[in-house]
């Protein structure tokens, strides 16, 4: 399975901006998907989750109202529709996949598979 994230970019504060991952190599329902983000000098931390329906989402408090994360399954793609952007949005963002969870999860240890990630900066 390989995942193949895009759309990062250079944003003003309080900006839009969307990021898309594209799964390929198996069936991409089959997948819950999340998006995750690193920081310089912090450790990644969860953003968002979607479960293999899509009925299911989750996200963390600090874009919980900004960000949206939904998914195309005849596309194969998770998208992150980031509104309101924050400097302290400003992160390497990472999407995964994982097959074998219930519904979905906050947790990086819970996704087999992860994309290489794309940058995504918010200035002044």
């Amino acid at each position: 399975v390989q995942l193949q994230a895009s759309g990062g970019g250079l944003v003003q504060v309080g900006g839009t901006l969307s990021v898309s991952c594209v799964v390929s190599g198996d069936t991409f329902s089959n997948y819950a998907m999340a998006w995750f983000r690193q920081a310089p000098g912090k450790e990644r931390e969860f953003v968002a989750t979607i479960s293999r329906s899509g009925l299911t989402t989750a996200y963390s408090d600090s874009v919980k109202g900004r960000f949206t994360i939904s998914r195309v399954d005849a596309k194969n793609t998770v998208n992150l529709q980031m509104n309101r952007l924050q400097f302290e949005d400003s992160a390497v963002y990472y999407c995964a996949a994982d097959k074998a969870m219930a519904l979905v999860s906050d947790a990086a240890r819970d996704y087999a598979y992860w994309g290489q990630g794309t940058l995504v900066t918010v200035s002044s």
